[in-house]
């Protein structure tokens, strides 16, 4: 079966959750996303009744492919949950309740590789996974299952669906990589802590399980060789399983790196990027999200955030609403990058 090649990269993202990918809708529609790359983050994928769901990296998939749920920036506009109701449906017939179900710790483990440490169960099925969305589910596993990478079986989901952008959209890894919230009742996988939970659990640490033998891609690394854009994605969950693998920082500190940060001063916009970042030892700040990032050359800041940073700061109204209000944060992170470049 055919698979994409690489793209000419121009400027390389780094994404997970929603902020970078509303970022990459404005350079979009600036007319500035062709010839980049996208690194998507894998430490929030989980296996969820056998099948590889990869949310951070199917957000920007969906969005090249103009199929994406803009409302709620994750799974297919308009999908249908014929499947994922008849699944509660068995479950609460059989007395079973609701809610994650991870499968035994042996089999953690056990079977294909990259889904260690974040086996669900589909019964109590705890994520909506739209019909059309699953079908994305069974082909990336089905081409895993064949022997191709998680990098090939992207690449081949793009072609499938369409996307006519010329970007190189690219998972960090081919190895496992689970981000892990440490509660007061236990360890729990991050998409339990914040669709099961809601984020409303008291966090005490968070674990980036494998990341110390993982290893960026290849073509991760030689994108990082193009100047970067880091956009307002939560520096703990989103950002940080990649910045947990050897040879990822490094690559960065020898790379024009541009930040947007996800916080006004103190505020965050959304998500759980204060509770996470206290959780590290990082204040829930923007003056933290510079501390979390020292290898960043330049920050965009929103045009009310007065904090000062001992590096260059383009300032501007950073809420992304629409696209418009995204190309606006797109374009101060070009200038941004003009001045470090």
């Amino acid at each position: 079966m055919p698979l994409a090649g690489p793209a000419t990269h121009m400027v390389t993202f780094l994404s997970g959750g929603t902020g970078t990918p509303k970022l990459l809708a404005g350079a979009r529609r600036a007319g500035a996303l062709d010839g980049s790359t996208v690194v998507g983050n894998t430490g929030d994928d989980v296996e969820l009744g056998g099948l590889l769901v990869c949310p951070d990296v199917d957000t920007v998939l969906f969005l090249l492919a103009d199929v994406l749920d803009r409302e709620n920036w994750w799974g297919i506009d308009d999908d249908s949950g014929t499947t994922h109701d008849a699944l509660r449906t068995l479950s609460s017939a059989a007395g079973e309740e609701p809610g994650p179900r991870y499968l035994d710790d042996d089999r953690q483990t056990a079977g294909r590789e990259i889904a260690r440490w974040r086996r669900f169960s589909a019964v109590g099925e705890f994520m909506f996974i739209g019909d059309r969305d699953r079908a994305v589910h069974l082909a990336r596993t089905s081409l895993l299952d064949a022997g191709h990478t998680l990098t090939e079986a992207v690449a081949w989901l793009a072609d499938a669906l369409e996307v006519e952008a010329d970007v190189d959209l690219l998972p960090m890894s081919e190895d496992p990589v689970a981000s892990i919230v440490h509660t007061p009742e236990g360890p729990v996988h991050f998409q339990e802590f914040w669709v099961a939970m809601r984020g409303d659990v008291a966090v005490e640490e968070v674990e980036f399980r494998g990341a110390e033998t993982a290893e960026p891609t290849p073509a991760v690394l030689d994108a990082l060789d193009d100047p970067v854009v880091v956009g307002p994605s939560n520096p703990v969950t989103s950002i940080g399983p990649m910045l947990a693998m050897d040879g990822v920082a490094g690559a960065l500190e020898d790379t024009p790196v541009v930040v947007v940060s996800p916080f006004v001063e103190e505020r965050v916009f959304s998500g759980p990027a204060g509770a996470l970042m206290a959780a590290v030892g990082r204040a829930p700040s923007t003056a933290g999200v510079a501390d979390a990032y020292p290898f960043a050359d330049a920050f965009v800041l929103d045009a009310a955030d007065g904090t000062t940073l001992d590096r260059p700061v383009v300032r501007t109204d950073t809420r992304m609403d629409d696209d418009r209000d995204a190309e606006r944060v797109y374009r101060a992170c070009e200038d941004a990058l003009a001045e470090v470049a």
